[in-house]
């Protein structure tokens, strides 16, 4: 049996942990809640991947990052907020699921888990969207040898890799892979290649250059089979022998679980949630809304270094309006 929290925060990673130090230093009494691990989002980055964000712009809470280069790499990310959470002592629950939130007649809030129930006043969802890929919804795109994530470019040695998309996580994964010996080809759907890191782009754009690695822009697959893939392109469809094809079409926030619980959104592509700009608090009462949720589909709209502060706005708020359970 649980006493009443003052808030229930849903969602371990930078923002979620923010909410958690700004609560404890307010002196309310809080739960961090997530389905994975600590930072569970930056834990499936790539292994080599460099955030845009200098250190600074990562740090949560005051507490200083730093880094060995200017650009921090997610091994350096992964220490600092592990060290944060330690140093805070912040209340987390790990590899725990919220699967319900019903709304009691008091008006206090009941956030079922896969173990266990919590009763709260207020709820602060700081969700990402790394976990539900974007698909190309073509035939065969269920074979093993489709990825929607990335690790280690080691892997895909002598292999023929097809590497669909045309921004960041797309440059790195052809570079990388071809850096290892993968024989790299790329479909971009747009004319021209799309928001890529400075100092990557330069290099990308090389490559193609001089053929060390093909892309086809303008186009796209339309069927994918265990040897080979065909591509729509400006000249026809072609057909090309792979191993493997990297799908790298981005991610997409849990709308489901927003719309499970009661948070309005936009009808449409974008999906946006309701929400108060001032406060963060959506259509339910006393629940929030923080970091990269809040842009829908739009998910470089909202980064950590310019979320962070919905923290700090929401639990100011809650303890200012008297909202804390007594």
């Amino acid at each position: 049996m649980h006493n009443t929290l003052d808030i229930v925060i849903i969602g371990a990673g930078p923002i979620g942990l923010a909410a958690g130090i700004e609560a404890k230093r307010k002196g309310l009494n809080y739960l961090i809640i997530d389905k994975g691990c600590l930072v569970n989002s930056i834990f499936n980055y790539p292994l080599n991947m460099t955030f845009f964000s200098t250190a600074d712009r990562l740090e949560i809470g005051g507490i200083p990052f730093t880094s060995v280069h200017a650009k921090p790499s997610r091994s350096e990310a992964l220490e600092y907020y592990r060290r944060v959470a330690e140093v805070e002592q912040l209340q987390i629950n790990l590899f725990e699921e919220v699967t319900g939130v019903l709304t009691q007649e008091s008006g206090l809030y009941e956030v079922h888990t896969s173990k266990g129930t919590y009763t709260t006043t207020n709820i602060i969802i700081a969700i990402g969207f790394y976990g539900i890929p974007n698909l190309l919804h073509v035939p065969g795109e269920d074979l093993p040898k489709v990825k929607h994530y990335y690790f280690d470019p080691h892997y895909y040695y002598k292999q023929k890799v097809l590497v669909v998309g045309a921004n960041n996580s797309s440059a790195d994964v052809a570079l990388e892979t071809w850096r290892k010996g993968a024989d790299v080809t790329m479909v971009v759907r747009e004319p021209t290649l799309g928001r890529i890191k400075y100092w990557t782009k330069p290099d990308l754009e090389n490559r193609i250059e001089e053929g060390s690695i093909k892309a086809y822009f303008q186009a796209s697959i339309t069927d994918i089979r265990e040897k080979e893939v065909d591509i729509e392109t400006l000249d026809g469809v072609i057909t090309i022998e792979n191993d493997f094809v990297m799908a790298m079409t981005g991610y997409q926030p849990d709308f489901s679980f927003l719309e499970k619980i009661g948070v309005q959104l936009t009808n449409d592509y974008k999906r946006y949630p309701l929400y108060n700009r001032e406060t963060m608090e959506t259509n339910l009462k006393n629940v929030f809304l923080a970091g990269v949720i809040c842009g829908g589909m739009d998910t470089h709209v909202w980064f950590i270094e310019n979320s962070r502060e919905h923290a700090t706005r929401i639990v100011d708020y809650i303890a200012a309006k008297g909202l804390a359970g007594a």
